[in-house]
């Protein structure tokens, strides 16, 4: 069995190639597995490739909202799919391995399997390999589409996100069951470059986690932008046709009909061909992990990224990868911090955008918190006069009344995402508001939003 690896990382996503690289720059000898793309679903089939079909669309309602400034009618939609063909680097991962390279990590292709402790098998190019890792294995295979079972379903052909980002043509019609963060940005995307888009969500609300209004704004959003939405609709059945076009039966009995469907309701950890039962572990299952992302009960075991279930974001899987790696390496208290989890700091890039950390008002309150809220108009500053003039959006700062400390914020409107990690900082840190009001923001920024805490 070959060995001269201390750690063996399963997964060449952003977790895994951050743990590996961390690792080596500390002495470690690692090997990286990858059976498919360096760099993961993050890079090629979700976070890249739909912000590049988003971001043309955001810029042109800017143009809009800026008078003077001519903006065109339309936008290219063969350009933007070149350009979004760039960002990926046309599915090639050449550009990621310089990195490893310069970092000392073996890059090992092929599917990996634990086959026991400190053990994986590879299938790789030539053959099977088998290793054994002198410290550690970590897991960071991330997570994949989910498909639920409705009849028809998994006969008719669905797109799920990676064919809906790296499709190479606007689709006539498309139907999307699911109002979740992946629903809602594809269905933007896709109806800024021409489709006309039917949102299925069989909830109450679109991105149902977070604070009502910033549902109810990115629904009248997607609606401005032509988007037809079913919310409270259960599909109960989906045919394909001989024509191609996808049929899909709701509860109540209506039929609605697409030339594709975009399934986007939910993700499922990818641990079903990893050989975990061999661990003791359940496939299919998401890893469970204490606070230094190590397996209870197996010293060795690590999981970070989605595949843990924790939090499905990519920051917070390079985050937890971080945290991993100085745990292997014998530091002393790394942790998570308590922003992990359903607190996370997140952002959607839809048209009017949110971006939120810690708690909604609801949350707050179900945990226990003394909370109130302290609402203003995301374009009530005077920034707002020359960054998302005029646009819908609610900013949503929650307080705990009895710390007098921030716990929770939600920004919605034009390119929020960049307000975010002010409000992270002073949730992590549990600034006090009579500190934070030492911060005193730039005039004429948006950022002025932070002025009104003291309200």
């Amino acid at each position: 069995m070959p060995a001269g690896f201390d750690v063996i990382v399963i997964g060449a996503g952003p977790a895994g190639e951050i743990a590996a690289g961390r690792l080596a720059e500390r002495g470690k000898a690692v090997a990286l597995v990858e059976r498919e793309l360096v760099g993961g679903e993050c890079s090629y089939w979700a976070c890249m490739p739909s912000k590049a079909l988003l971001r043309p669309g955001q810029l042109l309602r800017e143009l809009r909202r800026v008078p003077g400034v001519a903006a065109a009618d339309a936008l290219d939609a063969e350009q933007v799919l070149l350009r979004r063909d760039e960002v990926i680097h046309q599915l090639d991962d050449a550009a990621q391995l310089p990195w490893l390279e310069q970092r000392g990590v073996t890059l090992l292709r092929g599917h990996a399997r634990l086959t026991g402790e400190r053990r994986v098998a590879i299938d790789g190019p030539d053959g099977r390999a088998e290793h054994e890792a002198g410290t550690a294995v970590i897991v960071a295979t991330g997570s994949a589409p989910l498909l639920p079972p409705i009849p028809g379903l998994a006969d008719a052909d669905p797109w799920t996100s990676r064919e809906a980002t790296t499709a190479g043509a606007v689709p006539g019609e498309l139907l999307v069951l699911g109002g979740g963060v992946v629903g809602v940005e594809l269905a933007q995307a896709w109806a800024s470059l021409g489709a006309r888009v039917t949102v299925i969500e069989a909830g109450e609300r679109l991105i149902a986690g977070e604070e009502p209004f910033a549902s109810a704004q990115v629904a009248e959003g997607l609606q401005q932008a032509g988007v037809e939405l079913r919310i409270g609709a259960r599909a109960v059945g989906v045919a394909r046709g001989t024509d191609g076009r996808t049929g899909v039966t709701l509860a109540d009995g209506e039929e609605l009909c697409g030339d594709r469907l975009l399934v986007a309701v939910g993700r499922q950890p990818r641990t079903g061909d990893l050989g975990i039962e061999t661990v003791g572990l359940a496939p299919g299952e998401a890893i469970e992990v204490g606070e230094t992302l190590r397996v209870p009960a197996l010293p060795w075991l690590y999981a970070v990224g989605d595949v843990n279930g924790r939090a499905l974001l990519t920051h917070m899987g390079k985050h937890q990868a971080r945290v991993a790696a100085a745990a292997i390496c014998g530091d002393a208290s790394p942790r998570l911090g308590r922003l992990d989890g359903p607190l996370s700091p997140r952002a959607i890039f839809t048209e009017p955008g949110v971006a939120a950390v810690g708690h909604t008002l609801a949350s707050a309150h179900e945990a226990g918190i003394a909370g109130r809220a302290v609402d203003r108009e995301t374009s009530g500053t005077a920034g707002a006069s020359f960054h998302g003039r005029g646009a819908t959006g609610t900013t949503r700062f929650v307080v705990d009344r009895e710390r007098d400390v921030l716990v929770g914020a939600t920004f919605v409107g034009p390119d929020v995402a960049e307000l975010l990690h002010a409000a992270t900082i002073a949730i992590a840190a549990e600034v006090p508001l009579a500190t934070l009001a030492q911060a005193v923001p730039a005039f004429p920024t948006r950022s002025e939003l932070w002025l009104d805490l003291d309200a």
